[in-house]
């Protein structure tokens, strides 16, 4: 078993150099692939929530300020 550090080729330096960048792109890669699901997920889920929430409307939906009696005005200094 050799104690002495070998001395690298330059081909070697530039594999290692070749696989550091390309485990960097291989984790952006991943990073922005998992952005995108997340971001999926939330407009699709947001539009169900939208749908489901549209077919259940009830009456007082339509008419949602029907029986609210109106509010004094401000300012008026009484």
């Amino acid at each position: 078993m050799p104690t002495e550090t070998e001395a690298q080729t330059p081909t070697q330096e530039a594999a290692t150099d070749q696989t550091d960048e390309s485990s960097t792109l291989k984790v952006v890669g991943w990073l922005s692939v998992g952005v995108a699901v997340a971001v999926l997920g939330i407009f699709v889920g947001r539009e169900l929530r939208r749908r489901y929430k549209f077919k259940r409307r009830t009456p007082y939906d339509f008419y949602a300020h029907a029986g609210e009696q109106p509010t004094g005005e401000f300012g008026l200094g009484v």
